[in-house]
């Protein structure tokens, strides 16, 4: 079952390292502002964007397997229909190198069958929840 319980969501807030699928260089646009907040409240921000070379002063990747750094979490900024696809990558890379062991869907972002299949596989998912709203309410 997807993480639901504010004393999970809080622990899922204690990720250090942040890679957000979908990062957007658009300021206005919650793929960009929800990134910035969070770096502005510490978290390393790693964007993956095949389109941009950097995205909120950090270099961007083009996909979640071409990261070097460990990754805590893995903040979705894609629509729904993808999250299929999206999870098969955070569950590859948490089988390769066990990190990535929890996804966080942003609000109005969810798939249940593929958040069962994540979960299955030991991945923690957050689904239909904006992070930056989150983290305001549990630890603002």
């Amino acid at each position: 079952m997807p993480v639901t319980d504010d004393e999970e969501l809080d622990r899922l807030l204690d990720a250090d390292t942040i890679a957000v699928i979908g990062c957007s260089r658009t300021p206005g646009k919650a793929a960009h502002d929800v990134p910035a907040y969070l770096q502005r409240h510490g978290y390393r921000i790693v964007p993956v964007n095949p389109f941009a070379d950097e995205v909120i002063g950090e270099p961007a990747f083009d996909a979640l397997a071409d990261v070097d750094a460990e990754i805590d979490l893995v903040n979705v900024f894609r629509p729904s229909e993808t999250i299929p696809e999206v999870l098969e990558e955070v569950r590859e890379r948490h089988a390769a190198r066990g990190d990535a062991g929890a996804a966080w869907l942003q609000l109005g972002i969810s798939h249940d069958e593929a958040a069962a299949a994540a979960e299955a596989d030991g991945i923690e998912v957050v689904q239909d929840r904006c992070m930056k709203v989150e983290h305001g309410r549990l630890r603002g």
